[in-house]
């Protein structure tokens, strides 16, 4: 039997009402749904990580949302929960190299069926962020803005993005000097500094365009 979960506030209440308006025609008939989000499409530097997560209707935690919406330190208390209390979750990723090979969309989509297929079960149904996926392998739902309006996808969102931020952190001690652990392979400024200071790192993606450097005071 499920854990008892904490009474929410009326408000957060409504909120989650409204973030599991997908899921809840396949819980009403008993069936489990995965969501599935992905992060690192736009770095210059480290693997993209998609996860998939599938929750019971009586386990969902107050608080989930959208990544990018929750403080670092928000989005680690949430990942602990969410991996405590899911029914079942799982992460796939795609390499710089197969980045290079595929095309970040191409790869992001092979990292979304890797977590789907490292399920224990696979769920009847999923629901993903954006545009329809290629090949998944189960039906699925595209969600423009899935990660603000499913909850299984925010789910999946925080799980993507902290698994992601934890090892663009291990990538920092092996390759020092680019600032990993602080940017996470986006294109900052000092990331592109870096770069061009350092060269390209074995865990930077070949296919993506490093910007010019900025220079500063006038010019001749």
């Amino acid at each position: 039997m499920s854990a008892p979960q904490p009474l929410l506030e009326p408000e957060e209440a409504r909120r989650l009402l409204e973030m599991t308006a997908y899921e809840r025609p396949f819980w009403a008939r008993g069936l489990l749904v995965a969501g599935v989000d992905e992060a690192g499409r736009g770095p210059l530097a480290g693997p993209v990580v998609a996860a998939a997560v599938v929750f019971e209707p009586d386990r969902l935690l107050a608080d989930v949302n959208d990544s990018k919406q929750l403080s670092p330190e928000k989005r680690a208390g949430l990942f602990e929960r969410i991996t405590e209390l899911a029914f079942d979750w799982a992460v796939g990723m795609a390499s710089p190299e197969e980045i290079d090979r595929l095309n970040i969309l191409r790869a992001s989509h092979l990292a979304m069926r890797r977590a789907l297929d490292k399920l224990r079960n696979l769920p009847v149904h999923a629901f993903v962020d954006g545009l329809p996926v290629s090949q998944l392998p189960v039906p699925h739902t595209a969600i423009v803005k899935g990660d603000q309006r499913c909850y299984s996808v925010a789910a999946a969102s925080i799980v993507a993005k902290v698994v992601r931020d934890d090892i663009m952190r291990e990538l920092d001690d092996l390759y020092p000097g680019y600032g990993f652990a602080r940017h996470k392979g986006y294109p900052t400024e000092e990331h592109v500094r870096a770069i061009h200071r350092l060269g390209l790192s074995p865990v930077h993606r070949r296919s993506f365009r490093v910007r010019p450097l900025r220079v500063e005071g006038p010019q001749p």
